[in-house]
């Protein structure tokens, strides 16, 4: 009589490494809404979704291609925008009501001061209620882009052709990087004062 293997395939979302099964269990019995932050090559996404019997359902959804109708001329996925992206969604659910979330980062690995938890400091400082250790959140320099500010300072004055390279983004919209501190504080009032007008 023939046995039976005692190999079992993981199930094919997870052999793509897209869904931790074990994880998602976890988050989905807590019944509460989770605050979904995800890394893409070309964004950061924000959403605040829950769980029903027919499928995930998405509340509110923010990522950083928004962020330049707030005048935003910094890049798409370094942390002063991951963070923007999280305080948008923030406003985006208070607006609608939802007051708290659990961080859902999937299968990203939680590395303290990471883009991730840049942008879930965004959704806090919003004004969400959303459960988090304060060792592995971003600096406020950080999240304000300081040390990209440094790091461009330092190449200009080191070789002008690798800073025009690096930063060529940011010079194609006339900004100088060096600048990027005070560019996100007026962003941020930007986006806070767009909330307050009802736009």
């Amino acid at each position: 009589m023939a046995k039976r293997g005692r190999y079992r395939l993981p199930l094919k979302r997870r052999r793509k490494s897209l869904t931790n099964y074990y994880k998602r269990r976890k988050l989905v019995l807590s019944e509460k809404l989770r605050f979904v932050a995800r890394k893409t090559a070309r964004n950061i996404i924000v959403q605040i979704i829950g769980v029903r019997p027919e499928g995930d359902v998405t509340y509110v959804s923010a990522y950083s291609g928004e962020l330049k109708k707030y005048g935003w001329k910094g890049g798409r996925k370094n942390t002063p925008s991951a963070y923007l992206v999280g305080y948008l969604a923030g406003l985006k659910a208070l607006r609608k009501g939802i007051k708290e979330a659990i961080l859902d980062i999937g299968l990203h690995r939680p590395t303290r001061g990471a883009k991730l938890f840049a942008a879930t400091l965004g959704g806090i400082h919003a004004g969400l209620k959303i459960p988090i250790g304060k060792e592995v959140l971003p600096s406020e320099d950080r999240i304000k882009g300081v040390h990209i500010a440094n790091y461009a300072k330092l190449l200009k004055e080191k070789s002008e052709e690798s800073y025009s390279r690096q930063f060529s983004s940011y010079l194609k919209e006339g900004f100088n990087p060096e600048d990027i501190p005070t560019h996100f504080e007026e962003v941020k009032k930007n986006i806070e004062s767009s909330f307050k007008e009802g736009k």
